[in-house]
């Protein structure tokens, strides 16, 4: 299962890439098997975001939010962004901690890879890194990483216990986790569910919000919030319903309002409290 979830997420982004390599445009929300369109994936970044930063990343992003305007990054910190895409969070992030600190973002996809390290090459920045590899194995050592941001990717992993297991690993103590995902509120049947997550949570589908909590508590994290940041209804997957032979309105009332984006936040015990900064950290693994 986990096996094929990461390969048809390759796939999928891998084509996503190519697409906006090659045309400038994503041609994603075309495609039926990757299902992360309009109102998710646009209206994140302001404008003194995207005009800093290369077209092609901003583009490639198929995110459901802005991480990065909804943490605070302090200049030398360390920042690791899991499944980094084109790289558009991973180069506002280098831009804030500024020289002396460093962004690194993590991906599985060749294409992706290639697309950010074009992206930063024509950005000019020169405090970031994108490293090859799986969220569930990521190839840092531990505790050398002040804050850990994600871009609706976590839900598309298999096994999220692992995911989050790694991240605690990595942060230094004292460390935020900051990301925007895919969450279920409430009880949704399991045939409703599948249907609006084919939409809405792109392949692999989203965590409800009581286990989200419940699996970052279990990896160690404390202080957990989950923050509302653009609530769907079926109104704005009614054509992708449609399409797939769902009747939209007998399913209208027991999905409106029950998956949304979100802002998640978490730390890391503090133990002896580490300075921002300092030495990169070093990595547990090749780069490709």
């Amino acid at each position: 299962m986990e096996s094929n979830v990461q390969e048809e997420v390759r796939e999928k982004y891998g084509s996503a890439a190519r697409a906006v390599a090659e045309s400038g445009s994503v041609q994603a929300c075309c495609d039926p098997g990757l299902r992360c369109c309009d109102p998710i994936t646009t209206g994140h970044y302001r404008a003194d975001q995207t005009g800093i930063i290369p077209e092609k990343a901003v583009r490639a992003s198929l995110g459901c939010g802005n991480p990065t305007a909804l943490i605070d990054l302090r200049p030398g910190e360390i920042v690791l962004d899991l499944g980094s895409g084109g790289g558009i969070d991973v180069l506002l992030s280098a831009k804030r901690v500024g020289p002396t600190g460093r962004a690194y973002g993590l991906d599985m996809t060749d294409d992706m890879l290639a697309l950010a390290r074009e992206n930063q090459k024509q950005a000019g920045v020169a405090n970031a890194e994108f490293l090859r590899g799986e969220i569930e194995n990521i190839p840092l050592s531990e505790n050398s990483v002040d804050v850990i941001i994600s871009n609706c990717v976590i839900n598309l992993s298999a096994d999220k216990d692992r995911v989050l297991r790694e991240a605690f690993r990595v942060l230094k103590p004292g460390g935020r986790f900051a990301v925007s995902d895919v969450v279920v509120r409430g009880s949704v049947p399991e045939e409703v569910r599948r249907s609006m997550l084919l939409w809405v949570g792109c392949i692999a589908g989203a965590l409800e919000e009581g286990e989200y909590i419940e699996m970052l508590t279990g990896a160690g994290f404390e202080q957990v919030t989950v923050e509302p940041t653009r609530v769907y209804n079926v109104e704005d997957a009614r054509q992708f319903l449609t399409e797939a032979g769902v009747d939209v309105d007998a399913l209208a009332p027991q999905v409106n309002e029950k998956f949304f984006s979100a802002f998640i936040r978490a730390n890391k015990p503090q133990a002896a409290r580490r300075e921002p900064g300092g030495c990169a950290p070093a990595l547990a693994g090749t780069k490709e």
